[in-house]
Protein backbone atom coordinates (compact mmCIF):
# COMPACT_ATOMS: atom_id res chain seq x y z
CA UNK A 1 0.00 0.00 0.00
CA UNK A 2 2.59 2.32 1.34
CA UNK A 3 4.66 1.40 -2.22
CA UNK A 4 1.93 1.90 -4.73
CA UNK A 5 0.76 5.29 -3.05
CA UNK A 6 4.30 6.02 -3.43
CA UNK A 7 4.41 5.61 -7.02
CA UNK A 8 0.88 7.37 -7.73
CA UNK A 9 2.38 10.24 -6.00
CA UNK A 10 5.46 10.10 -8.51
CA UNK A 11 3.47 10.52 -11.25
CA UNK A 12 0.81 12.99 -9.93
CA UNK A 13 4.45 15.26 -9.41
CA UNK A 14 5.43 14.30 -12.70
CA UNK A 15 2.28 15.68 -14.42
CA UNK A 16 2.38 18.86 -12.34
CA UNK A 17 6.03 19.56 -13.06
CA UNK A 18 4.85 19.06 -17.00
CA UNK A 19 2.24 21.64 -16.64
CA UNK A 20 4.12 24.07 -15.27
CA UNK A 21 7.28 23.82 -17.90
CA UNK A 22 4.68 24.47 -20.42
CA UNK A 23 3.59 27.68 -18.80
CA UNK A 24 6.98 29.00 -18.18
CA UNK A 25 7.92 27.73 -21.64
CA UNK A 26 4.84 29.55 -22.97
CA UNK A 27 5.76 32.85 -20.68
CA UNK A 28 9.43 33.27 -22.43
CA UNK A 29 7.67 33.10 -25.91
CA UNK A 30 5.04 35.63 -25.12
CA UNK A 31 7.67 38.00 -23.10
CA UNK A 32 10.13 37.34 -26.19
CA UNK A 33 7.12 38.51 -28.80
CA UNK A 34 6.77 41.80 -26.53
CA UNK A 35 10.38 42.57 -26.30
CA UNK A 36 10.55 42.39 -30.11
CA UNK A 37 7.69 45.00 -30.87
CA UNK A 38 8.87 47.41 -28.10
CA UNK A 39 12.47 47.43 -29.59
CA UNK A 40 14.61 47.15 -26.28
CA UNK A 41 13.71 45.73 -22.96
CA UNK A 42 13.03 49.34 -21.24
CA UNK A 43 9.81 49.44 -23.48
CA UNK A 44 10.96 51.97 -26.20
CA UNK A 45 8.24 52.88 -28.18
CA UNK A 46 6.97 51.13 -31.08
CA UNK A 47 7.69 53.86 -33.70
CA UNK A 48 11.28 53.76 -32.61
CA UNK A 49 12.07 50.25 -33.01
CA UNK A 50 10.37 50.36 -36.24
CA UNK A 51 13.42 52.56 -37.54
CA UNK A 52 16.39 50.62 -38.96
CA UNK A 53 19.96 51.47 -36.98
CA UNK A 54 20.89 55.43 -37.37
CA UNK A 55 17.65 56.96 -38.33
CA UNK A 56 16.95 54.59 -41.20
CA UNK A 57 13.07 54.65 -42.52
CA UNK A 58 12.41 57.00 -39.15
CA UNK A 59 9.59 58.55 -39.35
CA UNK A 60 9.35 60.18 -36.05
CA UNK A 61 11.33 63.12 -35.66
CA UNK A 62 11.94 65.27 -32.69
CA UNK A 63 12.47 68.97 -33.37
CA UNK A 64 13.86 70.47 -29.97
CA UNK A 65 14.24 74.84 -30.04
CA UNK A 66 16.27 76.99 -27.21
CA UNK A 67 13.77 80.11 -26.25
CA UNK A 68 11.61 82.48 -27.58
CA UNK A 69 12.37 85.37 -24.99
CA UNK A 70 15.61 86.59 -27.02
CA UNK A 71 14.33 86.60 -30.58
CA UNK A 72 11.23 86.13 -32.15
CA UNK A 73 12.38 83.79 -35.11
CA UNK A 74 12.12 80.50 -32.93
CA UNK A 75 8.20 80.16 -32.51
CA UNK A 76 6.96 82.41 -34.82
CA UNK A 77 9.77 81.49 -37.76
CA UNK A 78 11.62 78.71 -37.54
CA UNK A 79 8.94 76.52 -36.01
CA UNK A 80 6.47 76.51 -38.97
CA UNK A 81 9.17 76.63 -41.71
CA UNK A 82 10.80 73.54 -40.33
CA UNK A 83 7.67 71.38 -39.46
CA UNK A 84 6.52 71.98 -42.99
CA UNK A 85 9.45 71.48 -44.48
CA UNK A 86 9.41 68.13 -42.61
CA UNK A 87 6.15 66.27 -43.53
CA UNK A 88 6.68 67.52 -47.44
CA UNK A 89 10.15 65.76 -47.43
CA UNK A 90 9.12 62.69 -45.36
CA UNK A 91 4.99 62.62 -46.44
CA UNK A 92 4.70 62.75 -42.61
CA UNK A 93 1.67 64.63 -40.73
CA UNK A 94 1.68 66.68 -37.65
CA UNK A 95 1.34 63.99 -35.30
CA UNK A 96 4.65 62.36 -36.58
CA UNK A 97 6.96 65.23 -35.29
CA UNK A 98 7.11 66.24 -31.72
CA UNK A 99 8.35 69.94 -30.94
CA UNK A 100 9.35 71.29 -27.53
CA UNK A 101 11.06 74.96 -26.71
CA UNK A 102 13.15 75.04 -24.03
CA UNK A 103 12.66 78.49 -22.69
CA UNK A 104 16.08 79.54 -22.18
CA UNK A 105 16.42 76.61 -19.54
CA UNK A 106 19.92 73.44 -21.09
CA UNK A 107 18.49 71.33 -18.25
CA UNK A 108 14.69 71.63 -19.51
CA UNK A 109 15.49 70.93 -22.97
CA UNK A 110 17.72 68.32 -22.16
CA UNK A 111 14.83 66.70 -20.08
CA UNK A 112 12.49 67.36 -23.38
CA UNK A 113 15.11 65.76 -25.24
CA UNK A 114 15.12 62.53 -23.04
CA UNK A 115 11.31 62.62 -23.28
CA UNK A 116 11.03 62.77 -27.33
CA UNK A 117 13.42 59.35 -27.30
CA UNK A 118 11.30 57.63 -24.57
CA UNK A 119 8.22 58.86 -26.91
CA UNK A 120 9.88 57.47 -29.86
CA UNK A 121 11.85 59.94 -32.05
CA UNK A 122 14.28 58.16 -33.97
CA UNK A 123 16.27 61.33 -35.62
CA UNK A 124 15.88 64.52 -33.25
CA UNK A 125 16.89 68.04 -34.49
CA UNK A 126 18.32 70.29 -32.34
CA UNK A 127 19.09 73.82 -31.71
CA UNK A 128 20.52 73.94 -28.69
CA UNK A 129 20.09 76.71 -25.70
CA UNK A 130 23.61 75.87 -24.28
CA UNK A 131 26.03 74.42 -27.15
CA UNK A 132 27.98 72.31 -24.15
CA UNK A 133 25.09 71.28 -22.34
CA UNK A 134 23.77 69.74 -25.06
CA UNK A 135 26.21 67.30 -25.74
CA UNK A 136 24.24 65.25 -23.48
CA UNK A 137 21.33 65.03 -26.10
CA UNK A 138 23.78 63.45 -28.43
CA UNK A 139 25.31 61.03 -25.52
CA UNK A 140 21.87 59.80 -25.06
CA UNK A 141 20.46 59.68 -28.61
CA UNK A 142 23.32 58.07 -29.98
CA UNK A 143 23.16 55.36 -27.20
CA UNK A 144 19.89 54.94 -28.78
CA UNK A 145 21.24 55.07 -32.33
CA UNK A 146 19.57 57.96 -33.06
CA UNK A 147 20.89 60.84 -35.30
CA UNK A 148 21.07 64.40 -34.17
CA UNK A 149 21.07 67.46 -36.61
CA UNK A 150 22.26 70.33 -35.03
CA UNK A 151 20.01 73.20 -36.16
CA UNK A 152 21.32 76.59 -36.32
CA UNK A 153 23.55 76.48 -33.43
CA UNK A 154 26.42 73.92 -33.38
CA UNK A 155 26.32 71.25 -30.68
CA UNK A 156 29.57 71.03 -28.79
CA UNK A 157 29.78 67.04 -29.52
CA UNK A 158 31.98 65.23 -32.13
CA UNK A 159 29.20 62.50 -32.84
CA UNK A 160 26.74 65.06 -33.88
CA UNK A 161 24.99 63.56 -37.33
CA UNK A 162 25.11 66.91 -39.49
CA UNK A 163 24.64 70.69 -39.03
CA UNK A 164 22.99 73.25 -41.12
CA UNK A 165 23.30 77.45 -40.08
CA UNK A 166 24.61 79.82 -41.62
CA UNK A 167 28.20 81.22 -42.47
CA UNK A 168 28.86 82.11 -38.67
CA UNK A 169 31.93 83.99 -39.04
CA UNK A 170 30.50 85.63 -41.90
CA UNK A 171 27.76 87.52 -40.15
CA UNK A 172 30.34 89.23 -37.98
CA UNK A 173 32.06 89.92 -41.09
CA UNK A 174 29.30 91.52 -42.46
CA UNK A 175 28.31 93.86 -39.22
CA UNK A 176 31.75 94.44 -38.97
CA UNK A 177 32.30 95.78 -42.61
CA UNK A 178 29.37 97.82 -42.37
CA UNK A 179 30.99 99.66 -39.57
CA UNK A 180 34.03 100.04 -41.24
CA UNK A 181 32.43 101.35 -44.39
CA UNK A 182 30.22 103.96 -42.53
CA UNK A 183 31.89 105.03 -39.52
CA UNK A 184 33.18 107.88 -40.63
CA UNK A 185 30.19 110.19 -40.58
CA UNK A 186 28.87 108.95 -36.75
CA UNK A 187 32.57 109.89 -35.66
CA UNK A 188 32.28 112.96 -37.41
CA UNK A 189 29.19 114.19 -35.82
CA UNK A 190 29.69 112.88 -32.34
CA UNK A 191 32.91 114.10 -32.10
CA UNK A 192 34.47 110.67 -30.88
CA UNK A 193 35.55 107.30 -32.06
CA UNK A 194 34.42 105.27 -28.98
CA UNK A 195 33.15 101.97 -30.34
CA UNK A 196 31.20 99.78 -27.97
CA UNK A 197 30.65 96.10 -28.45
CA UNK A 198 28.14 94.35 -27.03
CA UNK A 199 28.07 90.40 -27.72
CA UNK A 200 26.02 87.48 -27.88
CA UNK A 201 26.04 84.64 -25.19
CA UNK A 202 29.69 82.86 -24.51
CA UNK A 203 27.37 79.63 -24.06
CA UNK A 204 26.29 79.74 -27.83
CA UNK A 205 28.92 78.63 -30.56
CA UNK A 206 27.62 81.07 -32.96
CA UNK A 207 28.17 84.04 -30.56
CA UNK A 208 32.01 82.97 -30.44
CA UNK A 209 31.74 83.09 -34.51
CA UNK A 210 30.03 86.82 -35.10
CA UNK A 211 32.99 87.97 -32.78
CA UNK A 212 35.59 86.55 -34.38
CA UNK A 213 34.19 87.34 -37.65
CA UNK A 214 33.30 91.22 -36.54
CA UNK A 215 37.17 91.49 -34.94
CA UNK A 216 38.38 90.21 -38.27
CA UNK A 217 36.83 93.48 -40.00
CA UNK A 218 37.43 95.76 -37.36
CA UNK A 219 40.85 94.87 -35.20
CA UNK A 220 42.72 96.86 -38.30
CA UNK A 221 40.92 99.51 -37.34
CA UNK A 222 41.21 99.15 -33.69
CA UNK A 223 44.92 98.68 -33.99
CA UNK A 224 45.57 101.54 -35.69
CA UNK A 225 43.85 104.16 -33.64
CA UNK A 226 40.91 104.65 -36.38
CA UNK A 227 38.23 103.13 -33.97
CA UNK A 228 38.26 102.45 -30.24
CA UNK A 229 37.33 99.82 -28.68
CA UNK A 230 36.23 101.02 -25.05
CA UNK A 231 33.72 98.51 -23.97
CA UNK A 232 33.28 94.96 -24.58
CA UNK A 233 31.07 91.97 -23.15
CA UNK A 234 29.32 88.87 -24.07
CA UNK A 235 25.44 89.21 -22.60
CA UNK A 236 22.62 86.18 -22.03
CA UNK A 237 21.37 87.76 -25.87
CA UNK A 238 18.47 89.50 -23.75
CA UNK A 239 17.76 92.89 -24.10
CA UNK A 240 17.63 94.03 -20.38
CA UNK A 241 21.06 92.85 -20.07
CA UNK A 242 22.02 94.51 -23.31
CA UNK A 243 20.76 97.88 -22.25
CA UNK A 244 22.57 97.19 -18.70
CA UNK A 245 25.75 96.97 -20.70
CA UNK A 246 24.56 99.88 -22.89
CA UNK A 247 24.24 101.74 -20.18
CA UNK A 248 27.08 101.39 -18.69
CA UNK A 249 28.95 102.17 -21.36
CA UNK A 250 27.66 105.48 -21.32
CA UNK A 251 28.48 106.06 -18.26
CA UNK A 252 32.06 105.35 -18.77
CA UNK A 253 32.77 107.56 -21.59
CA UNK A 254 30.35 110.31 -20.30
CA UNK A 255 28.19 109.51 -23.46
CA UNK A 256 30.45 109.78 -25.72
CA UNK A 257 30.10 106.64 -28.42
CA UNK A 258 29.58 106.53 -31.92
CA UNK A 259 29.23 103.05 -33.14
CA UNK A 260 27.39 100.58 -30.79
CA UNK A 261 28.22 96.67 -32.44
CA UNK A 262 25.19 95.04 -30.72
CA UNK A 263 24.71 91.34 -31.89
CA UNK A 264 21.43 90.78 -32.97
CA UNK A 265 18.11 92.92 -33.54
CA UNK A 266 16.71 92.06 -29.89
CA UNK A 267 19.30 93.13 -27.86
CA UNK A 268 19.92 96.39 -30.53
CA UNK A 269 15.79 97.43 -29.59
CA UNK A 270 17.30 97.35 -26.13
CA UNK A 271 20.09 99.82 -26.73
CA UNK A 272 18.46 101.56 -28.37
CA UNK A 273 16.58 102.83 -25.75
CA UNK A 274 19.60 103.40 -23.59
CA UNK A 275 20.64 105.48 -26.33
CA UNK A 276 17.08 107.70 -26.66
CA UNK A 277 17.52 108.29 -22.66
CA UNK A 278 20.42 110.52 -23.38
CA UNK A 279 19.36 111.81 -26.71
CA UNK A 280 21.46 109.70 -28.82
CA UNK A 281 18.96 107.75 -30.65
CA UNK A 282 19.65 108.22 -34.50
CA UNK A 283 23.06 109.65 -33.53
CA UNK A 284 24.98 106.04 -33.11
CA UNK A 285 25.40 103.72 -35.58
CA UNK A 286 23.92 100.29 -34.23
CA UNK A 287 24.04 97.21 -35.94
CA UNK A 288 22.11 93.92 -35.04
CA UNK A 289 21.11 90.67 -36.88
CA UNK A 290 18.09 88.28 -37.32
CA UNK A 291 16.21 90.62 -39.65
CA UNK A 292 13.59 91.08 -36.81
CA UNK A 293 10.34 93.23 -37.74
CA UNK A 294 11.11 95.44 -34.77
CA UNK A 295 14.72 96.06 -36.32
CA UNK A 296 13.49 96.90 -39.82
CA UNK A 297 11.08 99.51 -38.30
CA UNK A 298 13.89 100.81 -36.98
CA UNK A 299 16.28 100.62 -39.77
CA UNK A 300 13.22 102.96 -41.89
CA UNK A 301 13.10 105.46 -38.88
CA UNK A 302 16.68 106.13 -38.79
CA UNK A 303 17.35 104.50 -35.27
CA UNK A 304 19.51 100.90 -36.35
CA UNK A 305 21.75 101.29 -39.48
CA UNK A 306 21.89 97.54 -40.20
CA UNK A 307 20.98 93.72 -39.85
CA UNK A 308 21.81 90.67 -41.14
CA UNK A 309 18.85 88.98 -42.54
CA UNK A 310 19.00 85.01 -42.89
CA UNK A 311 16.46 83.11 -44.75
CA UNK A 312 15.22 80.63 -42.68
CA UNK A 313 12.96 79.13 -45.45
CA UNK A 314 16.46 77.72 -46.55
CA UNK A 315 17.96 76.57 -43.17
CA UNK A 316 14.28 74.99 -42.73
CA UNK A 317 14.28 73.01 -46.27
CA UNK A 318 18.16 71.88 -45.77
CA UNK A 319 17.71 70.59 -42.32
CA UNK A 320 14.48 68.38 -43.84
CA UNK A 321 16.68 67.40 -46.88
CA UNK A 322 19.07 66.16 -44.18
CA UNK A 323 16.59 64.31 -42.62
CA UNK A 324 14.63 62.67 -45.09
CA UNK A 325 18.34 61.78 -46.51
CA UNK A 326 19.21 59.85 -43.28
CA UNK A 327 15.35 58.24 -43.42
CA UNK A 328 16.37 57.07 -46.61
CA UNK A 329 19.67 55.32 -45.97
CA UNK A 330 21.47 57.84 -48.04
CA UNK A 331 24.73 59.22 -47.87
CA UNK A 332 24.13 63.03 -46.01
CA UNK A 333 27.34 64.20 -47.24
CA UNK A 334 26.05 64.41 -50.77
CA UNK A 335 23.65 66.71 -49.60
CA UNK A 336 26.11 68.45 -46.88
CA UNK A 337 28.76 69.42 -48.87
CA UNK A 338 30.69 71.43 -46.59
CA UNK A 339 31.87 71.45 -42.98
CA UNK A 340 31.70 72.81 -39.74
CA UNK A 341 34.86 72.14 -37.38
CA UNK A 342 33.25 70.90 -33.75
CA UNK A 343 35.26 73.12 -31.29
CA UNK A 344 36.08 70.41 -27.99
CA UNK A 345 37.04 67.80 -30.78
CA UNK A 346 38.38 69.09 -33.77
CA UNK A 347 35.93 66.41 -35.39
CA UNK A 348 34.66 68.05 -38.82
CA UNK A 349 30.45 67.91 -39.10
CA UNK A 350 28.94 67.52 -42.50
CA UNK A 351 27.44 70.74 -42.99
CA UNK A 352 25.19 72.81 -45.11
CA UNK A 353 25.56 76.62 -44.74
CA UNK A 354 23.81 79.69 -46.28
CA UNK A 355 25.10 82.68 -46.94
CA UNK A 356 23.79 85.88 -44.64
CA UNK A 357 22.68 89.31 -45.91
CA UNK A 358 23.29 92.25 -44.91
CA UNK A 359 20.64 94.91 -44.64
CA UNK A 360 20.00 98.51 -44.57
CA UNK A 361 17.79 100.98 -45.90
CA UNK A 362 18.70 101.24 -49.29
CA UNK A 363 17.97 97.23 -49.83
CA UNK A 364 14.88 96.38 -47.18
CA UNK A 365 12.76 96.65 -50.68
CA UNK A 366 15.15 94.35 -52.40
CA UNK A 367 15.35 91.57 -50.04
CA UNK A 368 12.56 91.74 -46.91
CA UNK A 369 9.77 93.00 -48.78
CA UNK A 370 10.65 91.30 -52.24
CA UNK A 371 10.75 87.70 -50.27
CA UNK A 372 7.64 88.54 -48.37
CA UNK A 373 9.73 87.78 -45.09
CA UNK A 374 7.60 90.90 -43.67
CA UNK A 375 4.93 92.74 -45.54
CA UNK A 376 4.66 96.24 -45.55
CA UNK A 377 2.49 96.79 -42.97
CA UNK A 378 4.08 95.22 -40.87
CA UNK A 379 7.54 97.19 -40.94
CA UNK A 380 6.11 100.65 -41.80
CA UNK A 381 3.97 101.27 -38.56
CA UNK A 382 4.71 105.00 -37.23
CA UNK A 383 7.40 105.14 -40.25
CA UNK A 384 7.24 108.54 -42.71
CA UNK A 385 5.95 108.34 -45.78
CA UNK A 386 8.48 107.36 -48.64
CA UNK A 387 11.15 105.97 -46.13
CA UNK A 388 13.41 103.59 -47.91
CA UNK A 389 11.30 103.02 -50.99
CA UNK A 390 9.31 100.79 -49.17
CA UNK A 391 6.49 102.77 -47.03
Amino acid sequence: MEKGFRMKLSKGQRGKWSLMAGILLFTLLLSACGSANSGNASGTPTSQANSGPDGKGCKKIGVSFPETNTSYRWDNQDKPLLISALKSALSITDSDIIYNNANGSAATQQTQAESMLTQGACILVVAPADSKVASAIVDKAKAKHVPVVSYDRLIANKDVTAYVSFQGQDVGKLQGGYIAQHYQQYVKANGTNNTVVINGAQTDNNAILFKQGLHTSLDPLFTNGTLKNVYEQFTDWTGPVAQKDMEAALSRTGNKVAIAYVANDNMADSVIAALKAVHLDKKVLVTGQDAAQVAITNILNGEQAMTVYKPYSKEAQDAAKIVAAISNGEDIKTIATTSATEPTSGAAIPSILEAPIAVDITNVKDTIIKDNFYTKDQVCKGVPAGAGGVC
